[in-house]
Parts: structure tokens; sequence; C-alpha cells
């Protein structure tokens, strides 16, 4: 029998300490490992940046929580987009989705298109679009698909535009972030690879920088275990352990914040003072068919355009009691920020700027009525 999501959040990874029983992983802090004659180790452990155990346990959990055969920990978000950037070669070409985190774009872009390695940015959501980009000029050899996007909240269809990258002889990586595995798999929808800011929603109490990286293939595995050790960007054990104790609230978390953000949003677009509101689960999004086939909930990400400008939003942002001003997201407390000035600011001029007056929410776990009192305050005062 296969244990359904809630149960492996709880005990993927976290098998009780086969020495003193204890239930909680335990933190192994040594950086080196006894051998008992040259070679011969003890579990496979020889150095803390090749492997760790409370990093295997973690990568164990991440693979299971995602369908996967294997898991990998990096040292943030940006550290894993790095270590499957190095699965390209130059002179290859990436698809990425033309609504995404502006580091994302920052790395492929400003970094490695100093390597030959050239980054175009594609709606996702047409898969014609999706096909005639490749079959560019040049070979396109990884399509780099997030979904929900960040941050206006568009939705990819993973299996769709896996099998046109496959049929095109690309990998397809998913940046699954603001989704989580409790919302979608993109494994079993035909993903090659898929990627999590694990310091966001499986994090989940903003105290740990990590990334984290699952697959099916074998010969990807092995390809980022290679880039893994030799690049050396790993997480401290003591990370590990942190993302490990916040996948086992990770389920009972999301559905709270999920259905906070469903009614924020479904407020929100009655205010007068908003123009437009971008949230999956509103019955008009474009991709509403979609977001029930592909994800268990819509998550809780909402965005809204006001009806005033850019002047207007920092009025409203920096207005909040309970929402805090600050980038990042996926915690238990509520976050608003202005991406084209801060988590977005490095795509200004590209063809992924948002939107100056857009308003983005991460909404906690907090009582919903309080959040939206906090809201309608934060309104009211931005108009005067």
């Amino acid at each position: 029998m296969t244990d359904q999501f809630e149960t492996l959040a709880v005990h993927a990874g976290a098998d009780p300490d086969p020495l003193t029983g204890g239930v909680s992983p335990a933190i192994e802090m040594s950086t080196t490992f006894k051998q008992d004659a040259v070679g011969e180790t003890r579990g496979g452990f020889e150095y803390g940046r090749s492997d760790n155990p409370t990093r295997r346990a973690l990568e164990s959990a991440i693979a299971a929580l995602e369908g996967g055969t294997r898991g990998f920990a990096y040292a943030s978000g940006l550290a894993a987009t790095q270590n499957l950037l190095y699965l390209l070669d130059p002179g290859d070409r990436i698809l990425l989705s033309d609504d995404a985190y502006g580091g994302t774009w920052r790395l492929a872009s400003g970094v490695w298109g100093r390597y030959g390695i050239q980054t175009d940015a594609v709606d996702l959501r047409d898969l014609e679009a999706v096909a005639a980009a490749l079959a560019g000029n040049a070979p396109a050899r990884m399509v780099w698909i997030e979904t929900p996007t960040n941050p206006l909240l568009k939705v990819v269809d993973i299996s769709a535009v896996a099998r046109l990258a496959a049929a095109a002889g690309a990998l397809s990586v998913v940046d699954s972030t603001f989704a989580t595995p409790f919302l979608q798999r993109p494994l079993e929808l035909e993903a090659d690879l898929v990627l999590h800011s694990a310091t966001k929603y499986l994090g989940g109490h903003s105290d740990v920088i990590s990334g984290l990286v699952a697959t099916r293939r074998d010969d990807l595995a092995e390809r980022l275990a290679f880039h893994q050790n030799a690049a050396g960007a790993v997480p401290s054990p003591f990370d590990c352990w942190l993302v490990m104790r916040g996948l086992r609230t990770l389920a009972i978390r999301m559905e709270r914040a999920c259905a906070n953000a469903a009614q924020i949003a479904a407020w929100l677009g009655t205010r007068p003072g908003v123009a437009r509101v971008h949230y999956p689960g509103l019955p008009d999004h474009p991709q509403r068919e979609l977001v029930e086939r592909q994800m268990r909930l819509p998550g809780a990400m909402v965005s809204f355009e006001p009806a005033g400008d850019e002047a207007f939003a920092r009025r409203v942002v920096a207005a909040t009691r309970l929402f805090t001003l600050a980038e990042s997201l996926g915690a238990v407390e509520s976050l608003i920020e202005l991406p084209a000035a801060m988590t977005h600011a490095s795509a200004a001029g590209s063809p992924l700027e948002v939107p100056a007056s857009l308003i983005r929410l991460s909404v906690g776990i907090e009582a919903v009525d309080d959040l939206i009192v906090d809201l309608d305050a934060a309104l009211a005062a931005a108009q005067g």
C-alpha cells in the first residue's frame, strides 16, 4: 500500500535514529568520516561536501514527495538552478517562461549568456509558440517551465510542454516552488526535472535558505551528483534539518494558506480600488480548467493591480500591519511586496518585466478575516 502525501510528508527520510531511537532526524555535523581502510567507508560517507547523512535524508524525502528516484539538495534555490544549467553546453538555447522569477532570468541571461548559452522568453501557455521556438535556428536543449508563474500566476500545461520538449530532444525543467509537491507533481506529468526554492514553502518559516531538485532519470541523476560535488554549493546539515522539519507540516500549512488566499483573491475582486486580480483559483482565470486538472489546490500566492499608479501601490505596501513588506514567500506569515522594484528588479527592460504597480501577496496561515481587514485598511490609507 502506498502512503498518501500527508503521511509521506511526515515520515519520508525521517526514520527513527537506529542508534538512539530519536524520532527527529539527527543532525550530523561532521565534515569528514573515518575510513576503516583506504576506500572502505561506513555507508559511503567520505567528506561532507560530497555526502552527509542529514542531507541524504532530505534528498530521500524530496524524491519520495515528488515521486522521483533521486533528490539533490543545494545551498539555495539559485544554486539548484545553477546545477541544472550545468547540464547545458555552449551553443545551447533555453526556452524560459516569459513570466518567471527575476533571479532565474538574471542567472540564465546575465551569467550563462557569457558562455554561449542563449535564453529566450516564451509564453509557454501557447503550445504553438513553444513548438515554433523549439524548432528555431539554434538548438533548444532545455525548456524551463515555471508554473504557476512568478508573479502573474500564469499556469502552464506541464504534460503538453514536456512532450513537445522531449520530441525536440530538449530537457523539461519545472520550477514548482509556488505549487510544492503537495499541489502538483511535475515528474508524474512527464517532466524530466523538478526544482524548488526550499527557502519558501518547503522550509515554511523564513529561517532557512535551500534548494532542491528531483528526477526519475538515472542519467540525469548521475550528472547532477557529479555537478553537486564538483561545484560544492551544498546546504549545511542544520539547514537540511530545518527543511526536513518544514516538510512535516507542509500539507496542513498549504491547505490553510490556500484557503486564505482563495478568500482574499475573491475579496480583492470586489474592491473598487483594485483593477485586476491574478489568482489561479478565480472562476475567470484563463487556465481554470488546467488548474483543476493539474493542481490539487490553486496555491497561496495572489497578485493584483490597483486602480492607482505605482506611487499608489507603494503607499499600499507600506501601510499594512500584518502583511510584512519583504521579499521571499511561502512562510507561515503573510508578506507583501512590489515585484518590479524588489524581486523582479533584475528583469527591468527584459521580456520578463512586470507592471510597475503590481502588488504580490504571499498569504500565510493567520486568521483570514484579520488579513482582509489589514488589506482593506492599507487600500483605504493609500487613497487618503
